[in-house]
């Protein structure tokens, strides 16, 4: 069977060639977007700690106060029973989970000034840490 020369396919070494390729890209670039991935989640959580703040701002220009402890960040979606200032909702979407899954942590009246507590706890979940693990807060920018 003789075929012409652009009726010819790939040979197996071909293919060897360009699999052999792909998986050097993914094993040199793979590692690399996951350190970006770490920073991404970060940069998000610092972001929707940013947010609930200004949220909350909102919330207290309307209301004289900040929601309490127990209200926590749903009074920015759902207004609290004896609430007449309320005029939300000051976020446009249900209080999402930190980018690790886990729920954002409220406390007012806060320990650190006279505005409340917003925590992401990080990867871990848990309080303190460092890199990923490290808690994002609002009274700091870090």
């Amino acid at each position: 069977m003789n075929r012409k020369k652009s009726e010819r396919g790939i040979t197996l070494i071909e293919m060897l060639v360009v699999v052999t390729i792909i998986a050097l890209f993914a094993a040199l670039v793979a590692p690399r977007m996951m350190g970006h991935a770490d920073a991404a989640r970060r940069t998000a959580a610092r972001a929707q700690v940013n947010s609930f703040m200004t949220a909350l701002g909102a919330y207290k220009l309307d209301t004289g106060t900040y929601p309490t402890t127990d209200q926590g960040l749903n009074a920015l979606r759902v207004k609290p029973e004896n609430q007449a200032q309320w005029a939300g909702p000051y976020l446009p979407q249900d209080i999402p989970l930190d980018p690790w899954g886990h729920p954002y942590l409220y406390k007012y009246p806060g320990e650190h000034g006279d505005e409340p507590d917003v925590v992401c706890l990080g990867a871990d979940g848990a309080p303190g840490g460092d890199g990923n693990n490290a808690d994002i807060v609002s009274w700091k920018n870090n």
